[in-house]
């Protein structure tokens, strides 16, 4: 490819197109993907409150289970792309089938693990006995499907590094159309229950991945790739996902402590934040899409020996950030009148919404700055880092978050935490992305 060293308006365009052709699609996959939780719940909640609640324990635990494995779209895509910018395709779509392959063999380690064990994780979460069969009724059918889940992970990282990010977008929507049609045919036409509503999931994610391994085994015979597993490469790509495993707990460990102290703020304040939480998980997928943009584009001029490009790259994401994140956060402010009805009719759950969503509003120009720079570090393929530098964000995070109740603060002061948390990321992600240690060219990173 041409190496991206000229700057002015020219080349803060080309980088613009390439942004925007990758991050909108991008966007519209990650929002598809929550509906299908949204439309089993929306099938699931006319059988009754048990199986919903117990919907609500299992959804949780599945998507908590899949999201730690992440890393598998991740990891992918830096590697992948590195491929495409050194020219070499053969190689990129190889690296991807090594991923596909890992995807696979902890797809059938987690079955053999939530089997069993669905009793007693649905137990930890303390689940009613009512809710409890439904929920482990739904959990054990829906693991059944967690290999296919993870495939779409591999294979989405795999897509996003070829530069494509349409295919996905096209897959979620046609999975999760097939998704609640299924759910539907199987719950109440065929009379499954919530089990109905599992299985139609578990069809659909199937679904999903066979249109994935379909568009990759095509490309690797194109190109002529191999498609047995190599256990180097497995081996290989395991290695590099460890450090963003090791990331993303951290993260689920931050979400989870704000969510365990705002239980103890009281009912009110724990269903204010759960709503602060949907609105600031959905602000992320927006700012995430760019983030995804990211890893594509910097790992492509990596790979093309272009550390100029991936600077210039860099600079013109971290503005794109700042931006969507001013833009997001003015959004949020002018349409509080309009959402909060939807969420909640309690005054007491409005009183402590209100402040909250005004702390996320003012926080979203410093998202906007870490999800980009998240993207171009993990693009780089500089996960040790990013592993580190959220290990010490949690060590910030944990003992301000604690003290809020202690000291008699409110949901306000956690969510002051959350943005203390995400300033805390933006200091140790901007440090490493001036230092220039993370510009490594090549297609590998050595």
């Amino acid at each position: 490819m041409t190496q991206a060293t000229a700057h002015g308006p020219k080349s803060a365009r080309r980088h613009d197109r390439e942004i925007v052709s990758l991050a909108v699609p991008a966007f519209g996959a990650l929002v598809a993907e929550p509906l299908f939780v949204m439309a089993d719940s929306a099938v699931v909640g006319h059988l009754g409150t048990p199986q919903l609640a117990g919907l609500g324990v299992a959804a949780a635990l599945l998507t908590t289970t899949v999201g730690v494995f992440v890393f598998l779209a991740y990891a992918t895509t830096a590697a992948v792309a590195r491929r495409v910018g050194a020219g070499d395709l053969r190689a990129a779509i190889r690296q991807g089938m090594d991923g596909v392959w890992l995807a696979l063999l902890i797809g059938a380690a987690v079955i053999a693990v939530v089997l069993p064990l669905a009793p007693a994780l649905v137990g930890l979460f303390g689940a009613s006995p009512t809710a409890t069969p439904h929920a482990v009724t739904y959990l054990r059918v829906s693991a059944l499907g967690i290999p296919a889940m993870l495939v779409v992970l591999a294979a989405t990282g795999v897509l996003r590094g070829l530069q494509d990010t349409r295919t996905p977008l096209y897959v979620a929507v046609g999975g999760f159309t097939l998704n609640t049609v299924l759910n539907v045919a199987l719950v109440y036409g065929a009379g499954l229950g919530i089990a109905g509503s599992a299985w139609g999931t578990v069809a659909a994610q199937c679904a999903m991945a066979a249109v994935y391994l379909t568009v990759v085994v095509r490309g690797a015979r194109r190109h002529g790739a191999s498609l047995r597993p190599d256990a180097a490469g497995i081996r290989a790509c395991a290695q590099a996902g460890v450090p963003l495993l090791v990331r993303t707990l951290c993260l689920r460990a931050v979400l989870m402590i704000a969510t365990a102290v705002a239980a103890r703020l009281g009912d009110a304040s724990v269903a204010a934040h759960q709503i602060v939480l949907t609105l600031w998980s959905l602000l992320a997928f927006a700012l995430d899409a760019i983030a995804i943009a990211g890893q594509a584009i910097i790992a492509r001029y990596l790979g093309a020996d272009d550390p100029e490009g991936a600077r210039a790259v860099c600079r013109r994401m971290v503005q794109w950030g700042i931006a969507s994140g001013v833009v997001l956060g003015v959004l949020v402010v002018a349409a509080r009148p309009l959402f909060i009805p939807l969420f909640t009719s309690d005054a007491a759950v409005r009183d402590a919404l209100l402040p909250a969503l005004l702390v996320v509003a003012l926080s979203q120009p410093v998202s906007g700055v870490v999800f980009v720079l998240d993207g171009v570090l993990m693009g780089a393929g500089d996960g040790p880092y990013l592993a580190w530098a959220m290990l010490v964000v949690l060590a910030a995070f944990a003992p301000a978050a604690l003290l809020v109740p202690v000291l008699g603060g409110g949901l306000t002061a956690l969510w002051w935490a959350m943005t203390l948390m995400m300033a805390v990321r933006m200091i140790t992600l901007w440090l490493r992305s001036r230092s220039g240690r993370w510009i490594v060219t090549g297609a590998v990173r050595a």
